[in-house]
């Protein structure tokens, strides 16, 4: 990569670096040009611009999606705001079995916003982007007074390709249908409780941010008829398990024992009377397969490194159309709704 010429002299963000002047390209070109630092983004053009040709290699669907990042705080044990917005976005392509190609970065910057902090933030990003297998090809920059905002917010639009064969929607679930997650559950809404300091717990936490593309692909080597999967980000795996139920008209019975739940996520959720169902995750997948195959997805999902604790939880059944139920370790069962209102604000 090369490096930044550090043009930027200014220890903080002032209004002059949203302007359109020179303080803003010295912003742009030092900070984000810099860092990124790719052939498409160097071009300083107003749009990026693609070989169709070379996209229809990969399949003949386009998948597009965007998502708008205001976590609090911006750092946080295992990753920040640029890492949540690549991977974030990265996901949201990939469980519709997109292959990611391009992302695009739109910041919003608070007038004080020190430098520093910020080169840190477009650095996770690139990092992210690198692993992911992903190119930041374009953006934008905006800065608002001071106290009209909260440090940043980062909006990132994201292109991938699904193959053809691929036909991944919520609308598909069938009865005997087996539900897989593909790891701990509840991480990152935790993660960012505790980091806000307001329960002062003394344990270890970390947001599970990472990108799934790769292990959703080797899913779908082994199934490529796999029927839904979603990223179980706002609203965790209680509510994308009730967007299956309702769009499909089934039920889903999950087997409370059988989900994954560090001991640490429990104690938050006993503490404040919360279900880990609901708290946001930023790695984990929900997925929901055809009851022939899940095994051997379930087999190829614990040998890469995003899946190895995954877990079979339940499967979807007839009747209670729209219902997700819980089998609780007492033998009885107990409706898991759709989250009402906000459980944790501001968790990405």
């Amino acid at each position: 990569m090369t490096q930044s010429r550090r043009t930027l002299k200014a220890d903080t963000i002032t209004m002059a670096h949203g302007a359109g002047g020179k303080a803003m390209r010295d912003l742009i070109e030092d900070v984000f040009v810099g860092t990124f630092d790719n052939d498409d983004l160097n071009k300083l053009e107003d749009q990026a611009r693609f070989d169709l040709s070379a996209l229809q290699q990969s399949g003949t669907q386009l998948a597009f999606t965007t998502d708008s990042y205001v976590v609090d705080p911006v750092e946080f044990p295992g990753g920040d705001i640029g890492t949540l917005a690549v991977n974030g976005t990265v996901n949201d392509l990939a469980v519709s079995g997109a292959i990611p190609k391009y992302l695009s970065c739109g910041m919003i910057l608070e007038e004080g916003l020190e430098v520093d902090l910020l080169r840190r933030i477009v650095t996770s990003m690139r990092e992210a982007a690198e692993k992911a297998g992903v190119t930041i090809v374009t953006g934008d920059t905006k800065v608002v007074p001071r106290g009209k905002g909260d440090k940043i917010y980062i909006n990132t639009t994201g292109i991938g390709v699904i193959p053809d064969g691929i036909n991944i929607s919520a609308s598909n679930c069938k009865p005997g249908d087996k539900v897989i997650v593909n790891g701990y559950v509840g991480d990152h809404g935790a993660a960012i409780l505790n980091a806000r300091g307001d329960l002062a717990l003394d344990v270890e936490l970390e947001t599970d941010c990472q990108s799934l593309h790769e292990l959703i692909q080797s899913m779908l080597e082994v199934c490529p008829e796999l029927h839904a999967m979603r990223d179980a980000s706002r609203g965790g795996v209680a509510t994308v398990l009730n967007e299956f139920a309702e769009t499909s008209e089934v039920a889903i019975r999950l087997e409370e024992s059988a989900i994954p739940v560090r001991t640490e996520v429990r104690g938050v959720c006993e503490i404040l009377g919360l279900d880990a169902l609901y708290f946001a995750n930023e790695g984990k997948l929900v997925a929901i397969v055809p009851d022939s195959k899940a095994d051997q997805v379930l087999e190829v999902m614990r040998q890469h490194l995003a899946g190895k604790d995954s877990a079979i939880i339940g499967e979807v059944i007839d009747g209670y159309s729209g219902r997700v139920l819980v089998k609780t370790g007492f033998g009885g069962e107990r409706i898991l709704d759709m989250l009402v209102g906000e459980q944790l604000p501001r968790i990405c």
